[in-house]
């Protein structure tokens, strides 16, 4: 089992997509001299930028941003790859004397660091590659003949649907709430929520985003693990002619909205979260923290 850092400092920010966590982070490393890393199931993928909101050359000019471009978009990416990484990148941003602040929206990948997940070994390879020659829509039918419960999973993900496949439903173990960790969530009404994404697909839109997936799919397909991400997976249909770019967007908005359902009802089911919607609210609970 990894070293999880315990006895050591850690503020994790969650929340929905677009409820301003990155800003947040940001803000919050320059007062604290912080240092981010990112809880962001896509943004780990190399060449994927603009669809995945990454943070600017210029903000991580401003203050360290880790766990980005981590991944190979040819070879996918795990929780357990990511739990690995974390508490490396946890353990040395402390020796430094910094603040690590843990800062997405992927609710197993900062679950599986704060509650120290033991993950199942992997399947033989033969079992897997038998699966992956199957399509999403078999592979569920599999997991309803085997009784097997997906709620917790994303339906669409097909690597999260074999890996529930492979361990026959059992999931990873969780144990205890790591210690002096400070979990903050930042609640932002429907509503607002709404205008915030709709304002960010037409800024990623006008930052090239077509572009982006055009590109990508040309490089890597359509199969790779994230051109199956929102803000890609919803052009497929655009650049084989069967809808207009501005049904494309709508896509985009729609599916980012019930994204943000589902990560609500994840992060809900943690008690220990502080949820905020004032900046002052998270300065006060930090300062609480690093003066016990």
């Amino acid at each position: 089992m990894e070293s999880r850092s315990d006895n050591t400092p850690l503020v994790v920010l969650v929340g929905e997509t677009a409820s301003g966590k990155s800003a947040l982070a940001m803000e919050l490393a320059r007062r604290f001299d912080g240092e981010i890393i990112n809880a962001d199931s896509w943004a780990v993928y190399r060449d994927f930028d603009i669809g995945t909101a990454k943070p600017s050359a210029l903000d991580c000019s401003h203050v360290p941003h880790h766990l980005i471009n981590v991944a190979n978009p040819s070879k996918g990416f795990s929780a357990a790859e990511y739990k690995r990484l974390a508490l490396a990148t946890i353990a040395d941003i402390t020796s430094r004397a910094k603040l690590p602040i843990l800062a997405g929206g992927t609710g197993l990948y900062i679950d599986s660091v704060i509650f120290d997940y033991s993950f199942l070994p992997p399947a033989a390879p033969e079992v897997r590659a038998a699966f992956n020659k199957l399509s999403i829509g078999e592979l569920l039918q599999k997991a309803a003949e085997a009784d097997i419960d997906t709620i917790d999973i994303d339906i669409r993900n097909k690597r999260r649907i074999i890996r529930l496949l492979e361990t026959g439903g059992a999931l990873a173990k969780r144990h205890e709430l790591r210690k002096d960790t400070l979990i903050i969530g930042l609640s932002v009404p429907r509503d607002a929520l709404l205008e915030r994404v709709t304002r960010r697909v037409d800024v990623m839109l006008d930052a090239g985003l077509e572009q982006e997936v055009a590109k990508l799919s040309e490089r890597y397909g359509w199969d790779a693990e994230p051109m199956k991400g929102i803000g890609y997976r919803e052009f497929y249909d655009y650049f084989n002619g069967a809808q207009t770019l501005d049904q494309t967007r709508q896509r985009i908005i729609s599916a980012t909205m019930n994204l943000a359902k589902r990560q609500r009802t994840w992060f809900k089911r943690n008690n220990g979260i502080h949820w905020i919607s004032k900046q002052a609210e998270a300065v006060e609970l930090i300062t609480t923290l690093l003066n016990k």
